[in-house]
């Protein structure tokens, strides 16, 4: 699943909350994209992508064009634009708008990964997990899981908890797996569908965990998963 989103001074693309634009195109729409594009061919990367995600989505009344899409989100991933490295990488993760390549689409999710961009992270981290692109390695898909569940990435927090829940890439261990299931489980109400869903189920497994672990231990875990929570809290990411 594609999650993308660049800010420029004219336009703000945020999918995963459930925006609906027009499908028909304003003159002031036509005008700011033109603003948009013009930016973009003086090689400014924030507007690059930007003008990617509109034709990846069809956005503003454009007719969606996913080679087009491809084209600036490789103008700006090139300049380590981290939000187009991610973008480019799901272009080729699912052949859209290029020739599916999995090794292509490592490449560029670890690029942005590098940068510290959570969601690569945690993209990179089932490409370990499932072999896909790179040879399958548990190990390398947790220490990518990690990263990004440290930012708060519900999904990598779910993942995480369900290798320590199993036992793979690190020894298993339920009370990890409950403190990373219970973080995955405080997706807040307006999060985007997969988050919820995730959600729901890291609460089915958390409950499982728990049932592993003495009074003392589940207490402990409950703190630790608490005293993170109000950490983040303070400090958004």
């Amino acid at each position: 699943m594609k999650m993308k989103w660049c800010v420029t001074g004219f336009l703000l693309v945020i999918l995963c909350a459930g925006i609906r634009l027009h499908a028909q195109q304003s003159d002031a729409d036509r005008q700011k994209i033109e603003d948009e594009k013009a930016k973009a061919e003086q090689g400014d990367a924030l507007y690059q992508c930007a003008l990617g995600e509109i034709f990846d989505f069809g956005l503003y009344g454009v007719t969606k064009n996913s080679e087009v899409a491809v084209k600036w989100y490789r103008k700006a991933a090139e300049q380590n634009f981290a939000q187009a490295q991610y973008d480019l990488g799901s272009c080729y993760s699912t052949g859209q708008g290029v020739a599916k390549d999995g090794v292509e689409a490592v490449k560029w999710y670890r690029k942005a990964a590098d940068q510290n961009l959570a969601k690569a992270q945690y993209n990179l981290g089932v490409c370990y997990a499932s072999g896909e692109g790179v040879e399958k390695d548990a190990i390398e898909a947790v220490k990518w899981y990690r990263k990004a569940a440290e930012q708060g990435d519900v999904r990598a927090q779910y993942n995480l908890g369900y290798l320590y829940r199993n036992g793979k890439g690190v020894p298993q261990d339920f009370a990890k797996a409950y403190f990373w299931f219970d973080l995955a489980t405080a997706a807040e109400q307006d999060a985007s569908l997969l988050e919820q869903t995730t959600k729901y189920k890291a609460t089915k497994h958390r409950d499982e965990a728990a049932f592993h672990l003495t009074p003392a231990n589940l207490s402990r875990e409950q703190e630790r998963a608490r005293k993170w929570f109000e950490e983040h809290q303070a400090k958004p990411q």
